[in-house]
């Protein structure tokens, strides 16, 4: 356990850098890292983390590798574009307990600009809060890490243990930058990841599998229209029996432990649509694309095969296929009673003055990756945000400030500190 005196040096520190941090987020959320599109945000990370003195490793994701992992999710975007950014901190002398400073890079896509009531880009700050794609999920707590790190140096502190700072991609869409980082050996005694968690620890999440259906149909002219077959009326068909199966596995939730009182944790989302070549022509295809969920504890072989038996007999008259697109990921749980959840805990309790709560997301994490394969206790934990992925998205500063300070605290009671001043 900490002392008092050198957990204020801490807390101190943080509020002294608080402006910085602002800063330092802000010039991330104006780097627009969409899927593909992370490189000029993974630069600046890069170049931070090595003006820190941490050992650097930059490297692009190994598809052949990352494909022959039961946790892979396909990826429908050229691998050599992808590249995740670690940073490591090694101790003279090794004598604490690991960890790992997890977050994402990549952002989803914005919607259409003009609905926003500002630039998503531009990092505004007004009336206590930072607004921006990825402001939230999860720049700020990217930043928080860091921050949090520093901290403890500038309070003439020097962790005890090894720290990887992580700045990965892929999280939106299908998880394989962190899995690519626990292949490359990056493993800890512990991993910290601040997603936008409203100030509270995630002890579950779903799996979820993205996939994209296609229905066939038969064109004419829309003069015989009834002699053709409207592959786009016939997808309608599919999609409710999707809804079929969706309520079936909801139906259900009172055999998995933490979602029996959750709100239609199960979710299929059909989050993309396309069909048709011409307006008067019967249309002979069209495409979805589905995100659905599934609970901790179900293989997501054993989903995806039950979701493809409902495709071959929903009865819409047409032939339907399915290809996986993304996710192919199980949820976790994370086990109560673990020392980092403890410590972390602890040091939530230091700086918010009440107890740490947890809840259970239907939304899907990196924590599984390292939870299911790598051993490793996750603690998804995070800012206050609002309208993630959606318009006018943005993060409390306040609680960015408090869960700076809580990490903060967590890596020096976890890791260990000496002193250095």
């Amino acid at each position: 356990m900490l002392d008092s005196e050198t957990a204020r040096r801490i807390t101190d520190a943080v509020d002294a850098a608080f402006d910085r941090q602002l800063e330092f987020t802000a010039e991330l959320v104006r780097h627009p890292s969409l899927r593909a599109a992370e490189a000029s945000a993974q630069d600046f990370m890069f170049a931070e983390l090595e003006s820190r003195g941490l050992a650097m490793d930059r490297w692009a994701l190994d598809g052949e590798a990352l494909a022959t992992h039961v946790g892979y999710g396909p990826s429908t975007v050229a691998f050599e574009d992808l590249t995740n950014v670690v940073g490591t901190y090694t101790p003279a002398e090794e004598t604490g307990r690991s960890l790992i400073l997890n977050g994402h890079i990549d952002v989803v896509p914005t919607g259409p600009e003009e609905t926003w009531e500002r630039s998503p880009w531009d990092a505004e700050v007004k009336d206590g809060w930072m607004y921006g794609r990825g402001a939230g999920d999860m720049k700020a707590g990217l930043a928080a890490n860091v921050f949090a790190f520093d901290a403890i140096r500038a309070a003439g502190l020097a962790p005890a243990a090894t720290i990887h700072i992580q700045s990965v991609v892929e999280e939106e869409c299908t998880g394989n930058g962190s899995l690519a980082a626990l292949q490359r050996g990056y493993t800890a005694d512990a991993v910290v990841i601040p997603e936008p968690e409203e100030n509270m620890l995630v002890r579950a999440n779903v799996g979820v599998i993205w996939f994209r259906v296609r229905v066939s149909g038969k064109p004419t002219h829309v003069r015989e229209m009834a002699s053709g077959f409207n592959a786009i009326d016939a997808a309608y068909t599919v999609m409710g029996a999707l809804r079929e199966l969706e309520a079936k596995w909801n139906a259900d939730q009172g055999s998995h432990r933490y979602f029996e009182d959750i709100d239609h944790p199960i979710n299929f989302n059909v989050g993309m649509i396309s069909g048709g070549d011409w307006p008067s022509s019967v249309p002979s295809w069209c495409e979805f694309d589905v995100r659905v969920a599934l609970y901790p504890g179900i293989p997501a072989a054993d989903a995806w095969d039950e979701i493809q038996e409902c495709l071959r007999t929903t009865g819409a008259g047409a032939e339907v296929s399915a290809e996986r697109t993304g996710f192919f990921s199980e949820g976790y749980v994370l086990e109560e009673g673990s020392d980092s959840e403890s410590v972390l805990a602890s040091a939530h309790q230091d700086v918010f003055g009440s107890a740490l709560q947890s809840f259970t997301t239907p939304g899907y994490l990196d924590g599984r990756v390292f939870t299911l394969y790598g051993g490793i206790p996750a603690l998804v934990y995070g800012p206050v945000s609002e309208a993630i992925h959606g318009f006018d998205e943005r993060v409390h500063i306040e609680s960015v400030r408090k869960v700076t300070k809580t990490i903060a605290l967590f890596i020096a009671d976890w890791c260990g500190v000496t002193e250095t001043a």
